[in-house]
């Protein structure tokens, strides 16, 4: 008898927890722009050859100018496994005012 009532306490302890973490949600937060705009604007895009996927399906994020210690500094592409139910938006500068401002690539739904 007293096994039986160990296993339903067991049980329900797991029950409990299970509801408990069932409510915790991390969200990425939005993608919005880096920092302070940017008097410089970026250079073109730096051609790139891609080597072959390390595995089929996977998606070619390409290269990007971003912006450190004061200069745009190339960042290479890469492989990078697909998510399903969403798409790559590629890393992006915008005019904004007298500068520019650069906005990180990201997987939106």
């Amino acid at each position: 008898m007293k096994a039986a009532s160990f296993r339903s306490l067991v049980l329900g302890a797991a029950c409990a927890a299970s509801l408990t973490l069932a409510g915790c949600v991390v969200a990425p937060a939005p993608y919005g722009y880096y920092g302070e705009p940017v008097a410089v604007a970026p250079p073109p895009p730096q051609v790139e050859y891609a080597p072959p996927a390390p595995v089929v399906g996977w998606l070619w994020i390409g290269g990007y100018w971003t912006w450190r210690a004061n200069r745009h500094v190339w960042i290479g592409g890469h492989w990078e496994a697909p998510r399903p139910g969403y798409r790559w938006v590629p890393h992006e500068w915008h005019r904004e005012g007298h500068g520019w401002r650069e906005r990180p690539g990201h997987w939106d739904r």
